[in-house]
């Protein structure tokens, strides 16, 4: 084996795959999924199959998200679960998950996610989080560091506050490069991401909030008076009840909430 084929397949770096062969870390994550027989459950990236043999075993239905056609015609001649998965091929990016979800069984979404494509999947995912009930991503470590962090540290971003914001965060167990062929060159970790059923606070506008976030994350350098000067003055900040000397990483959810709908009231005035 060169290293980089593994059951007769060749990785693809244009679709960032690296395949866990790892039977402890598949056991540890499959437990932490904990499917249950009637599950609504999606594997976004299937690959070889490492996770979806395992977690196929114990439920009735298992829907699959693959966009390598030959993958997705491998799982389709699989031996043993070729009459419990239903395959899609398509781009997760693209894909309505809204269609695989009924008002009695939320989804249950999980994948080994292409570190490439994690952070707009993750944002494309967020778009159905009243559909979904958890979801588990094996993910670049760093990423999952910014989806658990805190205010005032460097990993505080705008994803973490979009996730947050949809969701309940969870680390789950960290992952070694020698569990994937080929090894990648950066650790990874598992998270459950559990949407909530009434965020802890409410946006009056996603994309507003998206907006405000995207405008003070990439001046993170500034003060938030001037990072968001070009939507609030300091008087208004204030009024709204933030230091106007901090930074974008120490202000919180509840705030960027509270300074979303601020900006869209005034717009709607």
């Amino acid at each position: 084996m060169n290293g980089k084929t593994h059951l007769g397949h060749t990785a693809r770096k244009r679709f960032g795959q690296n395949f866990l062969h790892d039977d402890y870390i598949i056991d540890s994550i499959v437990a932490a999924i904990a499917p249950q027989p009637e599950d609504n459950i999606v594997e976004i990236g299937p690959g070889l199959g490492a996770l979806t043999e395992p977690v196929a075993e114990k439920v009735n239905c298992l829907n699959v998200v693959e966009l390598d056609k030959d993958l997705a015609a491998r799982l389709q001649k699989h031996p043993t679960l070729g009459d419990k998965l239903k395959i899609t091929q398509a781009d997760a990016m693209q894909f309505d998950f809204g269609q695989l979800a009924s008002e009695e069984r939320q989804l249950r979404v999980f994948g080994n996610l292409p570190y490439n494509i994690s952070t707009p999947l993750m944002f494309h995912l967020f778009s159905f989080a009243n559909k979904i009930k958890d979801m588990h991503f094996m993910l670049q470590k760093e990423v999952v560091n910014r989806l658990c962090a805190g205010p005032n540290c460097k990993a505080y971003g705008r994803l973490t506050v979009m996730a947050q914001y949809y969701c309940k965060v969870i680390p789950v167990l960290e992952v070694p490069p020698t569990a994937f062929i080929p090894a990648p060159k950066v650790d990874s970790a598992v998270v459950r991401l559990e949407p909530y059923d009434h965020p802890p606070f409410v946006a009056k506008s996603l994309k507003v909030l998206n907006q405000v976030c995207s405008m003070a994350f990439n001046q993170r350098r500034k003060t938030i008076r001037n990072g968001l000067r070009d939507l609030l003055t300091v008087e208004q900040l204030q009024e709204i009840g933030i230091d106007t000397t901090k930074r974008a990483e120490n202000i919180s959810v509840e705030d960027y909430v509270n300074i979303a709908n601020y900006v869209y009231d005034m717009k709607a005035q």
